[in-house]
C-alpha cells in the first residue's frame, strides 16, 4: 500500500470518527436539554420545591466541574491499552444511560423516592463526563495533527445543532410523558457511545502517528496550558451571560415573546457555519491565535447587539456573536489536542470542559442570587461578555505574538 493510500485510508477514518463524535455530541446534549426541560415536574413528583431546582442544577455542574477533569486524565490512562478507550466509555454510558432512563420512574414513586432520585442524579452527573473530553481523547491520540481542526468542528458541530433546537423542544415535549423521552434520549446515546469501540479500531488500525510537525506557535503551548485554561473560564463566561441571561431581553426589545424560539437559534447557526472555514486557518496558524481573535470578534458583535437600533441589525449581530463563539469551540479544542500532545491530551481537553461546566455554575449562582433581576447588576451584565471576551481575546493574542517572537 502506498503512503498516499494509507493517508487517504486514515483521513478517511478520522473523518468518520469526527461525524460519529458530532452525533455523539448532539445526542448527549439533547438529553441534557430534556433533563433541564423536566427537571422542575420530576423535583415537585419527590416533593422537591421549585425553588430548589436551580441548585441541583448547580451541583450538576460543579460535579462536571471536577469530573470532566478526572474523565480526561482517566482517557489518558486507558489509551494507553490501545484500543480500551471506547470499551470503557462504553461501560460508564451504560451505568449512565441506566439513571437516566430511571429518573422518570424513580419521580412517579412520590415523596419516598426523593433521596432515590438525588442520588441517581448525582450518579448519572459524575458518569456523563465520560461522554466530553475521553471521546476527544480519541481525535488528539490518533488523527492527523492537520486535520484535527475539521474534526473538532465535526464533533462540535453536534453541540451547536443541539443548542439550535433547544428552544423548539420547550414547545414540541409539553404535555409527553416524561418517560418517553427519556427512554429514547438514554437508549440512543448508548447505542452511538458503544458505536465509538468500533471507531477507536479503526483509528488504531490506520493511525501511524506519523504527521508533519506543529506550528511552532502551538509546541510553545506546552508552557502555559494553565494560562490557556483561565482564559477559556473566562471566554465561557462571557458566552454564559450573554446567551443564557442577556439574550432573551434583547430580543424583546423588538420581538414577541411567541418570536423567541425563531430568534434564539440565530446564534447556534451562525455557530454551525462558521467553525469549519474557521477551521482552515487554525489549520495554517495554530488554535491560540484564532482562538483569540474570534473573542475579539465576538465581543465587537456583542457590542453591536446591545446597541442595535433595529430587530435586523440585532439578528445580524448574534449571528456573528454565535460564529465567534463556534470558532472559539473549534479553536479550544484543537490547542487542547496541541498542548496535552504528550500523552495528556484528556486531562487538557478535559480542563477546557471543566472551563464550560465553572462558567455555567457561576451563571447560574447569578440567577439563584437574583442579579438579573437587580437594576444596579442589569447594566454591568449586559457589557460583561464584552468585557470577559475582550480581555481574554487581548491576552491570548499578546500571548500568540510573544511565544512567535522568542
Amino acid at each position: 500500500m502506498s503512503e498516499q493510500e494509507r493517508t487517504e485510508i486514515s483521513g478517511a477514518a478520522s473523518t468518520n470518527a469526527g461525524a460519529w463524535l458530532g452525533v455523539l455530541q448532539l445526542v448527549f446534549t439533547l438529553g441534557w436539554v430534556t433533563y433541564v426541560i423536566y427537571l422542575p415536574k420530576l423535583a415537585a413528583d419527590v416533593g422537591i420545591a421549585p425553588v430548589v431546582v436551580i441548585y441541583i442544577l448547580m451541583l450538576d455542574q460543579a460535579i462536571f466541574t471536577i469530573t470532566d477533569t478526572l474523565m480526561g486524565v482517566m482517557a489518558d490512562k486507558v489509551a494507553r491499552l490501545v484500543g480500551r478507550l471506547g470499551l470503557i466509555v462504553g461501560i460508564i454510558t451504560a451505568v449512565s444511560c441506566a439513571c437516566f432512563v430511571a429518573l422518570p420512574f424513580v419521580a412517579g414513586a412520590g415523596p419516598k423516592a426523593q433521596v432515590a432520585l438525588i442520588v441517581l442524579i448525582v450518579i448519572w452527573s459524575v458518569t456523563s463526563s465520560a461522554l466530553r473530553a475521553p471521546p476527544l481523547t480519541l481525535l488528539g491520540k490518533y488523527a492527523a495533527r492537520p486535520s484535527r481542526p475539521m474534526l473538532a468542528a465535526l464533533a462540535m458541530l453536534g453541540y451547536g445543532l443541539a443548542g439550535a433546537v433547544a428552544p423548539y423542544m420547550g414547545a414540541s415535549l409539553r404535555g409527553v410523558d416524561p418517560r418517553v423521552p427519556f427512554v429514547i434520549a438514554g437508549v440512543t446515546l448508548l447505542l452511538v457511545t458503544l458505536a465509538l469501540s468500533r471507531v477507536e479500531r479503526g483509528l488504531v488500525q490506520v493511525s501511524a502517528r506519523t504527521t508533519p510537525a506543529l506550528p511552532v506557535q502551538d509546541k510553545a503551548l506546552g508552557r502555559i496550558p494553565l494560562l490557556f485554561i483561565a482564559a477559556m473560564v473566562i471566554l465561557a463566561l462571557g458566552f454564559q451571560l450573554h446567551v443564557s441571561i442577556n439574550s432573551v431581553p434583547l430580543f424583546r426589545r423588538f420581538a414577541q415573546p411567541a418570536d423567541l424560539q425563531w430568534l434564539l437559534p440565530v446564534f447556534w447557526i451562525g455557530f454551525n457555519i462558521a467553525m469549519f472555514p474557521a477551521s482552515t486557518v487554525v489549520k495554517r496558524f495554530g488554535g491560540i491565535v484564532v482562538l483569540g481573535a474570534a473573542a475579539l470578534v465576538g465581543a465587537v458583535a456583542v457590542v453591536a447587539a446591545e446597541l442595535a437600533p433595529t430587530l435586523h441589525v440585532l439578528v445580524a449581530a448574534q449571528f456573528v456573536a454565535g460564529a465567534a463563539w463556534g470558532c472559539m469551540m473549534m479553536s479550544a479544542v484543537t490547542a487542547a489536542m496541541a498542548i496535552g500532545e504528550t500523552g495528556a491530551e484528556g486531562k487538557v481537553v478535559g480542563l477546557v470542559f471543566s472551563a464550560l461546566a465553572l462558567a455555567t455554575f457561576a451563571r447560574m449562582g447569578a440567577i439563584a442570587g437574583g442579579l438579573p433581576g437587580m437594576p444596579d447588576y442589569a447594566l454591568l451584565l449586559g457589557w460583561l461578555p464584552v468585557i470577559c471576551w475582550g480581555i481574554a481575546g487581548a491576552i491570548l493574542l499578546m500571548l500568540f505574538a510573544r511565544r512567535n517572537s522568542v
